[in-house]
């Protein structure tokens, strides 16, 4: 175990991903990069309700006039008929068919962006005079410094939120999630505690249980940072954003290689296992050595994932092809394990045995699937919603899975009375670990 988490460690620490793009944007206006793609990107936002503001700050005013800069807002779903169009629009037709338009000659710009019946995103560009032009005169034109604010309007209609519609709500949620953690950290963190101190068989599967539960309130605790600065200036601690990331890899490869390690003797291996002993931290070559497999295709898959995506919200909406690798994987196997247990849940006569190992089943099998299945069910939301949908989702089930493997092993009744029925058919016994009775 030592070994392979020493390999988690370097597979999250060989990539650190770079912080979202705050809402609060700092730049220079190109007129070579708008004529190179006619009309430069500047940014996305996703707008709601009325009195939605756009707000930006130049500095070169006699630059911005000479070019006749000017900023296009484009709905999104008018931006992409536009580039899929058949018709073939000349640059300056594209420009022509902008929802707003804003006229750079002042310090400071205000355009108010209302009357939006639902949250939609716009799409912001940089054009001027040279853009649409074929000569190279704008070659050694000067850029235009400027910074822009993006927001909405707030619980009392005024433009104060620097959130959009996509991330709104995602403050108050990781505010929620770190109370609960604290809470919980506070009534169970001695007797768990004294529980991984005492040792015995239990001791092994205890510790990575919790350090992926400390990775996971870790990755909580750093989105609740960033987001709390992000809520006042929109940009954030895109270190925080990123390091929210880092924990959260972490501790999926945590779990992964705890499952696998825990269910390889009645799965992929089963046939090779005594069945007195079907559930047990296995540590041959061949289990060992599939399990380090499946966590690093895990790993890679995550971090091209981070790569392809730059939203960076811990989890995403698998619009890319690593994405749908990474669903294909959780469910083969919650479907490998799924098997594994039914065979034995149908010959085993225990009350108490099937009891746990269905018990044990539905632990695996929500980490597995719920992000494969709300990632499905987020195609009813809307396109704004569905980000939040999967984050939030994964999240509580993945928290939901964790305590049911917590009452599982740390259980006095049901553990305690499955392991008492045999000193050798103890759950999770390691290999050339305790044999007696396990002690908490």
């Amino acid at each position: 175990m030592g070994g392979l988490r020493l390999l988690a460690v370097a597979l999250t620490c060989c990539w650190w991903p770079q912080g979202s793009q705050g809402k609060t944007l700092r730049g220079s206006f190109s007129s070579a990069a708008a004529r190179d793609t006619q009309g430069q990107s500047i940014g996305h936002f996703e707008f709601h309700g009325d009195h939605a503001l756009l707000c930006v700050r130049i500095n070169n005013i006699a630059v911005a006039i000479g070019k006749e800069a000017k900023l296009y807002l484009f709905q999104a779903q008018e931006w992409l008929k536009l580039q899929e169009s058949s018709h073939g629009y000349s640059c300056s037709e594209k420009l022509s068919r902008a929802q707003l338009t804003m006229t750079m000659n002042q310090t400071e710009h205000n355009l108010t962006v209302s009357q939006i019946p639902s949250p939609q995103t716009w799409h912001v560009f940089y054009a001027d005079k040279y853009t649409c032009r074929d000569d190279k005169e704008n070659s050694q034109v000067e850029d235009i410094p400027f910074e822009m604010v993006l927001l909405n309007p707030d619980a009392e209609g005024n433009p104060f939120d620097h959130f959009s519609a996509r991330e709104s709500g995602l403050h108050e949620f990781f505010f929620l999630l770190v109370l609960v953690y604290f809470v919980i950290a506070c009534i169970y963190a001695q007797s768990l505690w004294q529980a991984i101190k005492k040792g015995g068989p239990m001791h092994m599967i205890l510790k990575v249980l919790t350090t992926a539960l400390l990775l996971q309130a870790g990755s909580a605790l750093a989105n609740y940072i960033h987001f709390s600065r992000y809520s006042k200036d929109g940009i954030g601690v895109p270190f925080m954003g990123s390091l929210a990331e880092f924990f959260d890899i972490a501790s999926q490869i945590h779990m992964l290689y705890l499952l696998l390690s825990l269910c390889m003797g009645w799965t992929i291996v089963r046939m090779k296992k005594s069945q007195s002993r079907p559930l047990q931290w296995d540590s041959t070559p061949a289990s060992t050595g599939i399990a380090v497999f499946i966590v690093v295709t895990q790993s890679i898959l995550l971090l091209w994932e981070q790569f392809e995506d730059t939203s960076h919200h811990s989890y995403h909406s698998h619009h890319n092809l690593a994405g749908i690798l990474l669903i294909i994987l959780r469910i083969c196997l919650a479907l490998s394990l799924g098997c594994g247990l039914y065979q034995i849940i149908t010959v085993e006569r225990s009350t108490l045995k099937r009891e746990f190992y269905i018990t044990f089943a539905k632990g695996c099998i929500l980490w597995f699937l719920c992000h494969p299945v709300l990632t499905c069910i987020s195609i009813l939301f809307s396109d704004y919603q569905r980000d939040k949908v999967i984050t939030i989702g994964v999240i509580l089930c993945q928290s939901v899975s964790m305590v049911i493997l917590y009452r599982l092993f740390l259980s006095h009744s049901l553990y305690w009375e499955v392991s008492s029925l045999s000193s050798v058919t103890l759950p999770l016994t390691i290999s050339s670990g305790h044999k007696s009775r396990p002690h908490f």
